[in-house]
């Protein structure tokens, strides 16, 4: 079998695998590199530890590549409205999508649902090469093409090489791009909740000074949280049995939700901004958390990466319908001037907000709890963040607005 493709893809998940579905629906060669195999044998009942907030925009990139359909198969949940809370004052905001008139803000998702959908879209193409598991071990890059050696001792040559490897991502390292960012002394501490109440449709989030705890709703009226907290907090939480774990939570969160009543397996990850130099060289491409990482207070992450991966692809289609090297960098700067503006503007926002909630100054304090009541009160404000926030905002590719990226081969 032949290891000379146009495209080779380094990381197979939520990123990657978009990346490959919208390029292997055009006729790109495309091989696949992933370092752990993908199970999706789970139990019928259980709950992904691991959700995302899917905004509007990128429910139109998973339609376009024909993924949405599976995943609400499998299970999604819609939110209609988002209830935001300053735990130390009365600041408060509340977004409702029939306010832009609109059915909803966005859907909750759990990310193997998600991967489950690309995955089978991925099977689908012929022209598509998922090699799992394997990873990279060395990079070289010529004028002409790109080799990538696998662990198995196995040479892939392509026009270009993507990363998609996440934040501690391989490939970057490889080809030497360097990363400014710091960590911001967090964990998010995960599990699936169910209370009393049912969620509402709702996504909540509560501010303490040490960080946001948000519930978002599941499709079974129950809830994922995200309690992001000191690393100290983090691990105790972990350490507690359920009983106390519950009582903990809803001492924090209140009783918008009624009583807490059990909760799932728990897990925490370190939180950290980072953002690549540089998104691309000749022959390589960054994109999702290989380029950037967010804090995830607004769930956004994802979805700068699935933005990212609809703009290589209109990039890249666009650069082959007019007979451009697809691994040129005047090819490839097209595709980082695109996206890195708008990824650095969510990248200060969510770190504003980040700063402006975690400070215990009197003064911060009273200015962001005005800030809130003035931003609720004021509804032309308000309906420009709601749709920022469902991702209907900025320069939109293609699929981003439902579009063809046509150029099928």
């Amino acid at each position: 079998m032949s290891n000379d493709y146009d495209i080779i893809i380094v990381g197979a998940g939520m990123v990657g695998a978009t990346l490959a579905c919208a390029l292997g629906q055009q006729g790109f060669r495309v091989a696949v590199v992933e370092a752990v195999q993908p199970d999706f044998n789970w139990p019928t009942d259980s709950i992904d530890q691991r959700v995302s907030a899917i905004t509007c925009a990128s429910q139109k990139i998973f339609e376009s590549i024909g993924a949405w359909e599976t995943m609400q198969a499998q299970r999604v949940s819609p939110y209609q409205e988002m209830r935001v809370w300053d735990a130390t004052g009365n600041g408060a905001i509340h977004f409702d999508s029939a306010d832009l008139g609109v059915p909803l803000l966005g859907h909750i998702v759990e990310n193997r649902v998600t991967l489950f959908a690309l995955h089978q879209q991925l099977e689908a193409l012929d022209n598509i090469t998922l090699l799992t598991p394997a990873t990279i071990t060395q990079l070289d890059i010529s004028t002409d093409h790109a080799q990538v050696a696998l662990d198995d001792g196995k040479v892939l040559t392509a026009s270009l090489v993507v990363a998609a490897d996440g934040s501690r991502s391989r490939l970057r390292e490889l080809a030497g791009i360097e990363t400014s960012g710091w960590s911001y002394h967090q964990h998010g501490v995960v599990a699936h909740i169910t209370t009393s109440k049912t969620h509402q449709y709702t996504a909540w989030q509560r501010f303490m000074p040490d960080g946001p705890l948000a519930f978002l709703p599941l499709a079974d009226g129950s809830s994922s949280i995200v309690w992001s907290t000191t690393p100290e907090h983090a691990e105790a939480l972990l350490a507690l049995d359920d009983a106390a774990f519950l009582d903990q939570l809803q001492s924090t969160f209140g009783d918008s939700l009624g009583r807490m009543l059990a909760c799932g397996p728990r897990a925490a990850f370190p939180l950290r901004m980072q953002h690549a130099k540089a998104y691309t060289l000749p022959r390589l491409a960054l994109l999702g958390d290989a380029a950037h990482t967010v804090h995830p207070l607004a769930g956004q992450g994802v979805n700068l990466g699935l933005a990212d991966a609809a703009s290589l692809a209109e990039v890249l289609v666009n650069a082959r319908q007019q007979r451009q090297d697809i691994g040129a960098h005047k090819v490839l700067r097209r595709y980082e001037r695109w996206r890195k503006g708008e990824n650095l503007a969510m990248i200060a926002t969510m770190d504003g907000f980040k700063r402006l909630f975690g400070s215990t100054k009197p003064v911060i304090k009273w200015v962001r709890n005005v800030g809130l009541g003035l931003t609720n009160s004021t509804t032309p404000v308000k309906n420009l963040i709601m749709r920022q926030a469902m991702g209907l905002e900025g320069d939109l590719s293609r699929l981003a607005k439902g579009q063809s990226l046509g150029g099928d081969q």
